[in-house]
């Protein structure tokens, strides 16, 4: 099957390149060593409709089309995944708010986050509870015209920095994941206490929190969607967000590879550039072509959601981001290699790619969980 990016599509990925190398990379490094959020770059690229390019104009939105969008997040992960990264995960909640929100919600939110006034967070994962969503322990508990949560949440991508929360409850407990149900509040609300994680392997700059809900009062009428539904309705968002992770994957496997070559033509061993040896060409070799085949299949995945497949969506989506996560891993490794010990230092940035890249493998699912997925469709 053949894909080919439109006019408009090239002309995206200039632009976003163009932002990511004159905005980005002269400052990642000092943002990813003192963990700092980027929230001035994070405006400067609403200025340019890249935070939640998606959305529709309606909304402040681009009205990006999926594989548009996949090309900004790859992008930015070139530029920097923790930098870059943070601006590409501000919008991780609005899909469940344009889709299934109420008119309010959507025309007092979405416009907000597009705008670059505020990223929003959703939370999902708890401490022991990640790839099983449907055995979270966080109960809402209806009272009158309002429901009371309380619970713990863990790994909250914008969890400290964001206004707006989209939180899953279990409303029904003895239903499982039937019993689940989507909330809307501000993160400034009574009951609400987030705390920044800071040791983690990689995506410094990326805000990751612990959000824990003590007696946090919602309006009944802040539900997401119905009742109960909260389960089916996320399902719904992991394909998009699954070929936004192999986006992520194959943008920062590009930058690895980038530095790579560019290193291995300046560095000199036996009076030569090290890109002369045949066992350099070949890793570097290995590497584009793995990054190759990573961006079509996320391409690919983008395009099945665009064209409303759900089943195909679902099956490329899956089999993107096992494969770009996986294979980020490897190029970010490879390049360290190239390098030799420099690559082992932070004096290049390829020891941050490595550490950066190795989430991809993790969420949104783990590798583990996109292979059961693949299976299924083909058992």
């Amino acid at each position: 099957m053949s894909f080919e990016l439109t006019a408009e599509q090239r002309a995206i990925r200039e632009a976003v390149r163009e932002f990511g190398e004159s905005e980005i990379r002269p400052i990642a490094k000092e943002y990813n060593e003192a963990e700092r959020y980027p929230e001035e770059l994070r405006q400067a690229a609403a200025e340019l409709d890249l935070v939640a390019p998606h959305i529709p104009e309606a909304y402040g939105g681009a009205g990006m089309d999926w594989v548009s969008t996949v090309i900004v997040t790859e992008e930015l992960w070139r530029a920097d995944p923790g930098v870059g990264g943070s601006i590409a995960a501000a919008d991780f909640g609005t899909g469940m708010i344009l889709e299934y929100g109420d008119e309010w919600m959507r025309e007092a939110w979405l416009p907000r986050v597009t705008g670059g006034e505020t990223p929003i967070a959703t939370c999902i994962s708890e401490p022991a509870h990640g790839s099983n969503v449907a055995g979270m322990s966080t109960r809402a508990e209806r009272d009158g015209d309002e429901y009371v949560i309380n619970g713990d949440k863990m790994w909250i991508t914008n969890g400290t920095v964001a206004d707006v929360y989209i939180v899953m409850a279990k409303t029904s407990p003895e239903d499982g994941h039937a019993g689940i149900t989507a909330f809307l509040t501000e993160a400034d609300r009574d009951g609400i206490e987030a705390s920044r994680i800071t040791n983690k392997l990689g995506i410094h700059a990326q805000d990751t929190a612990e959000v824990r809900f003590d007696g946090l009062r919602v309006p009944a009428e802040n539900v997401v969607g119905e009742v109960d539904r909260g389960f089916y309705q996320l399902m719904e968002f992991f394909a998009p967000a699954r070929a936004d992770v192999a986006g992520q994957a194959t943008g920062v496997a590009q930058a690895a590879l980038d530095a790579a070559v560019a290193y291995a033509t300046e560095r000199e061993q036996f009076d030569q550039p090290i890109a002369e040896f045949q066992a350099i060409r070949h890793k570097l070799a290995e590497m584009a072509t793995d990054i190759e085949a990573a961006r079509s299949l996320a391409y690919r995945a983008g395009a099945a959601i665009d064209a409303g497949d759900t089943d195909e969506a679902t099956r490329l989506a899956s089999m993107a981001k096992l494969f770009a996560s996986e294979h980020a891993v490897d190029v970010t490794d490879e390049a360290i290699q190239v390098h030799g010990g420099a690559g082992y230092v932070d004096d290049h940035p390829v020891e941050r790619h490595y550490r950066d890249a190795r989430i991809t493998k993790i969420y949104d699912g783990t590798s583990e969980i996109q292979k059961n997925i693949i299976a299924e469709q083909y058992l």
